[in-house]
């Protein structure tokens, strides 16, 4: 049996990557007032998936920014830069949705050791896919040449989407007895690379046929699933509560939206790319429940009666949704099968 592996021992340190975060969120905190009743009013909470600020009587932009993380390494390693744009798009637009808002358009940031045209032409391409299943556009962005800063490249981007001040879905309206349902992911998306790649890496070449017909990069190279069309459909046909985008954290990410608890007794079966990580690296069950989404890419919280119409509106997208459990008052997700707790 080989020694256990977790994300931290793999490079990675949650819980020192929290402490940082809060540590810059508190050295922040002062400017949050700077615009207080004028436009540019902040009007979501620290924390939340998205930002929120006011920019008139009836109008809100949200905001967000996101990168596709180390990902881009499994890019350089297959020679294959036509997707990660649609993880950029994902991963920033998937974020703005949970707090109601229509995402508009994305800036792109690539910094870069050295420009390649070949390069971020297939970048482009998969930016533009993205940004026309998400339903925005691209009016702009940064190319920067940084060799002392970063070798390879790094790609990022920033987010704006619009909706009314009263219709935002910041998760004040849940209570116990609501239920959650999950919207299936596309497999690791962009969170838990790191450990999936010294795992996977670590007994595979990228280019081994390990899941049916797809190799190991093929796999880790899927792009993560962009959920607009069928989130603002949601919104749209049914009272939401609320909405979390199931990203680094895992179902921990629920936690962010309420006071309250979640009790999750109705998990799916995770794809075949997470039993392999777990069984490979003698990975503990928790900690890929709070590395990776294990096949739960997305979650809604609406009233037990409205659940079957928000897997009918999702599976109308091509989404699969499944219910995944309830509100309840105890602080936490508890996984009831698997015996333990997350918290964000």
């Amino acid at each position: 049996m080989p020694e256990e592996m977790t994300y931290a021992r793999a490079g990675v340190d949650m819980d020192l990557e929290s402490l940082a975060i809060k540590a810059l969120a508190s050295s922040l905190k002062g400017c949050l007032r700077n615009r207080d009743g004028r436009p540019g009013e902040v009007m979501a909470k620290i924390g939340h998936f998205s930002s929120l600020i006011r920019v008139g009587d009836d109008l809100a932009l949200a905001l967000g920014a996101d990168g596709v993380g180390t990902k881009i390494i499994l890019a350089h390693q297959m020679g294959k830069y036509d997707t990660i744009g649609i993880d950029l798009i994902a991963m920033n637009a998937n974020d703005i949705i949970c707090i109601g808002a229509e995402p508009l358009a994305l800036l792109d940031y690539l910094a870069v050791e050295r420009p390649d045209p070949e390069v971020t032409a297939e970048i482009g391409r998969g930016l533009a896919r993205g940004a026309e299943m998400a339903g925005i556009t691209i009016p702009g962005g940064e190319l920067a040449t940084v060799p002392e800063v970063v070798r390879g490249m790094d790609l990022a981007g920033v987010i704006v989407g619009m909706l009314r001040p009263s219709e935002a879905i910041t998760g004040e309206d849940i209570r116990p007895g609501h239920a959650v349902v999950g919207l299936e992911s596309s497999g690791v998306h962009c969170n838990g690379l790191t450990l999936a790649r010294k795992v996977l890496l670590g007994e595979y070449d990228i280019d081994e046929k390990v899941f049916g017909e797809r190799s190991v990069g093929e796999e880790l190279l899927e792009p993560t699933r962009i959920y607009v069309k069928e989130v603002l459909d949601v919104i749209k046909n049914v009272e939401v509560k609320g909405l979390a985008n199931i990203t680094g954290g895992g179902l921990g990410n629920l936690d962010r939206l309420t006071g309250y608890g979640f009790e999750i007794d109705s998990l799916p079966e995770p794809q075949e790319v997470f039993t392999e990580i777990q069984r490979l690296g003698n990975v503990p069950e928790k900690e890929m429940y709070r590395t990776f989404n294990m096949g739960v890419g997305f979650c809604i919280v609406v009233d037990e009666k409205d659940v079957q119409r928000v897997i009918d509106i999702c599976e109308s997208h091509r989404t699969r949704a499944f219910r995944l459990g309830k509100v309840v008052d105890e602080k936490g997700v508890k996984l009831k099968e698997k015996g333990f707790v997350l918290n964000y």
